[in-house]
């Protein structure tokens, strides 16, 4: 498919229904990954119009007088890219409080504002935020899945697919930026993954902070790229520099803000002890990951431990993509405890119903695969809903009530 094709954006729903009942929408996530096509062809269906904040005559305008700026805008607006110019916050917030009529704003953002000090209170209880991730398998084959409400309703029936193999590791490099998508061949992608972090670094970066040490970064986003899906030890990540370990914390602090590492938080349970407390890091693409870190799908595909590490990452940025457009609130947790135990993704539905999810590259599954589920579904009792082991095979199986092996593709079907 073409850079300039569209791909269908399954968010598209829940931006029409905010725009319903809400003065500001937010649409953010990492360049590259869409925001300004959706916004853009919603507001072509709806009468926006829509000014960029990366053109520097308007930033210092809006910057220069924010009051005067927002006091001249039209009716409906999208505002692209405005965390560049974090003084319009606060006249966006004045211009709402004397005219609160749904659907005004829709801004996008590279750089996650609710981290940013100056703007995190600007707009509480007149924004709604939308994440939106790159493409997910399901957007890229225009089919929307219904994993989640299987994976809550435990609904899992036994079906076959065809095993996705050498394809799987095709899959995780690949990535889900459209752009990079459109490239024909690896060389060409691994150019616009090159220059898709150099202009991060060199200019979204410096927006947020000035830092002493820039030439640190592609280093250290490389090394994270290696430690995804594993617990995050900033010492370990500070080791190869002459950096101490508060700066290295600040510079992940940087790159989660421009969503390019995700962490994931732990789970925890009065009803099982011991258990550890560090999070998980993820790279927020596992296109860009093996970019960082020179795989193709072969090299990828010969490495099973790379391969199964990334392969994690893989499915917990599809999950969430899947849970970015569901009704229903979804968070994400790991679980790790001293004495062994691990499942790699928990899933808590509107705070209460649970569901554990394991990954494996392997084609073939066993009873013993589900040990440390079987001891969350003990533990949890009726708060817990549903256990997989994610595979690549060919066929879903029950292993006990609530508990299935599940081919990998089903993410996607």
């Amino acid at each position: 498919m073409s850079e300039n094709a569209l791909y269908p954006r399954f968010l598209k729903n829940r931006l029409e229904e905010v725009l319903t009942d809400t003065p500001v929408v937010l649409i953010h996530g990492p360049r590259q990954c869409g925001k300004t096509t959706l916004a853009t062809l919603q507001g072509t269906e709806s009468g926006y119009e829509y000014f960029s904040f990366d053109d520097n005559g308007l930033r210092e305008a809006a910057t220069e007088d924010p009051l005067g700026f927002v006091g001249n805008l039209p009716g409906k607006v999208i505002l692209d890219e405005v965390q560049r110019v974090p003084e319009l916050f606060a006249s966006i917030k004045l211009s709402v409080d004397r005219n609160r009529k749904p659907g005004r704003f829709v801004l996008t953002g590279s750089a996650n504002i609710l981290t940013l000090p100056k703007l995190s209170d600007s707009l509480a209880g007149r924004m709604e935020i939308l994440r939106l991730w790159p493409l997910s398998q399901s957007e890229i084959l225009g089919s929307k899945p219904a994993f989640i409400d299987k994976l809550f309703s435990a609904n899992f029936k036994i079906e076959s697919t065809e095993r996705l193999g050498k394809a799987l590791a095709e899959k995780i490099v690949g990535g889900g930026f459209p752009a990079a998508l459109a490239r024909t061949t690896g060389r060409r992608r691994e150019n616009w993954y090159r220059d898709y972090t150099d202009t991060l670094i060199q200019r979204d970066i410096q927006d947020l902070a000035r830092i002493q040490h820039m030439d640190a970064l592609p280093k250290l986003l490389q090394l994270l790229a290696g430690q995804s899906a594993r617990l995050l030890n900033i010492s370990r990540l500070a080791s190869p520099f002459e950096i101490s370990n508060p700066t290295v914390k600040d510079y992940v602090t940087l790159l989660k803000q421009l969503f390019l590492v995700d962490e994931l938080k732990p789970w925890f349970s009065n009803r099982l002890s011991r258990l550890v407390k560090s999070p998980k890091v993820h790279l927020g693409d596992t296109g860009l990951a093996c970019s960082l870190l020179g795989l193709d799908g072969d090299s990828l595909n010969a490495d099973r431990s790379i391969l199964g590490q990334l392969l994690e990452t893989f499915v917990y940025q599809e999950l969430r993509k899947l849970t970015s457009w569901h009704e229903d609130r979804v968070d994400f947790f790991h679980l790790r405890g001293k004495d062994g135990m691990e499942v790699d993704f928990v899933l808590e539905r509107n705070g209460r119903e649970v569901a554990g999810i394991e990954v494996k590259a392997s084609a073939t599954i066993r009873s013993s695969d589900f040990h440390w589920l079987r001891k969350l579904q003990e533990a949890l009792g009726n708060r817990f809903k549903c256990g997989i082991v994610l595979y690549d095979g060919e066929t879903v199986s029950p292993f006990g009530s609530q508990l299935f092996a599940v081919p990998l593709s089903m993410l996607w079907r």
